[in-house]
């Protein structure tokens, strides 16, 4: 007899937020299973930093419901809900120092002074501040910081960690190091967490599931691979990660045209306009087309060459659209220079196909790439 799954930890059931006439989270409906991270992926204005904040009870929804372990939370205050929370700005109480940010909300809770004091110190060991108990937080770098704001949201023991991009004021070396600092003390712990991001390297790289949101509305969700591999429409394949995108033809037949060069591709748009998407590190300059089915070959032209360290940015004409090409560097190797006539090779499956937006709602960016 097959184990029965275990029941969600936490429940989002038509969470709705409406600002009058505004919707800024729509019908939001998912789930999180206990101990699993799951990230909230989006740009600005996309809703996702409302809805932690519904979860967290720092604004009411407008409609739904939000379930924590089967208990219906949606109408209870914060301090009932068992939840820690780290705020992009970490709001430290700047006259008070580590120990006391720490102990602060455990003297809320009543919880008595020597249990208060084992807490705060086994959470100081957990982010390796034991030092600086003593400190002030303006007497500390800004990755201390954050390492104290996660102290205090975890000495409480919540059941669920709320995290609203907690690494946007890191510098890119900083927020790494603190990415994986976090991701392992929440697996350690075990504790279901809920982490906010714009940014998705740190989505992809930390994040059990992410829900990629637009608009208010839940895009795709799924686990990391999921989302990058196989994007569920033309946003979340351009919005997650680095993709070409140009302008295709599907011919009643099934023919897959760029221009006049046949494709091969994946997705499930019919007859018609196509948008055509291609991660640029996927595609490889070759000097022989590839043997074998399943492989797209074509002969472009290149218009420009970018050194960037560890890549080289190359963009090729192919057709009407302009393809860019990132090939990693290495010593002795020979590359194409503006004006050369160079032959592009990748796999059928790298190459996504969605039905052509309306105009307006993907604009074309430079080159036809979409930005990381």
């Amino acid at each position: 007899m097959a184990a029965e799954a275990a029941p969600p930890h936490l429940e989002l059931h038509g969470l709705e937020k409406r600002f009058g006439a505004t919707r800024a989270v729509q019908a939001l409906s998912l789930s999180v299973g206990k101990g699993e991270l799951i990230g909230l992926l989006g740009p600005s204005g996309c809703g996702k930093t409302t809805t932690l904040r519904m979860i967290g009870g720092l604004m009411p929804a407008t409609d739904g419901r939000i379930i924590v372990a089967g208990r219906d939370v949606t109408a209870l205050p914060p301090h009932r809900r068992d939840m820690g929370i780290v705020f992009q700005n970490y709001a430290l109480f700047p006259h008070m120092d580590v120990a006391q940010n720490l102990s602060f909300g455990l003297e809320m809770r009543k919880i008595p002074a020597d249990e208060r004091q084992q807490r705060v110190q086994r959470a100081l060991a957990m982010v390796r501040l034991e030092a600086f108990a003593a400190r002030k937080p303006r007497e500390l770098s800004g990755g201390q910081q954050q390492r104290v704001a996660l102290a205090r949201a975890l000495v409480i023991e919540p059941s669920i960690l709320l995290l609203d991009e907690p690494l946007s004021n890191l510098d890119a070396n900083l927020r790494e190091e603190m990415r994986n600092e976090i991701r392992d003390i929440q697996q350690r712990l075990g504790i279901t967490a809920v982490f906010v991001t714009h940014d998705q390297a740190e989505a992809l790289a930390i994040c059990d599931r992410i829900a990629v949101m637009r608009a208010g509305v839940l895009e795709q969700l799924g686990t990391p691979f999921e989302i990058y591999e196989r994007p569920a429409n033309e946003f979340v394949a351009g919005f997650v990660g680095r993709v070409n995108r140009a302008a295709g033809h599907r011919g009643a037949d099934g023919r897959l045209l760029l221009g006049d060069v046949v494709l091969q591709g994946t997705g499930h748009a019919g007859a018609g306009p196509v948008t055509i998407m291609i991660r640029p590190h996927r595609i490889r300059l070759t000097d022989t087309p590839p043997e074998g089915i399943g492989w797209n070959s074509a002969t472009g032209t290149v218009t420009r060459r970018t050194f960037v360290g560890d890549l080289l940015s190359i963009e090729v004409a192919l057709g009407p659209a302009s393809l860019l090409v990132e090939q990693h560097t290495f010593a002795g190797a020979v590359v194409a220079g503006p004006g050369d006539a160079v032959r592009l090779a990748w796999r059928a499956e790298d190459t996504l196909v969605f039905p052509a937006s309306p105009a307006g709602v993907f604009p074309a960016p430079p080159a036809g790439v979409f930005p990381a």
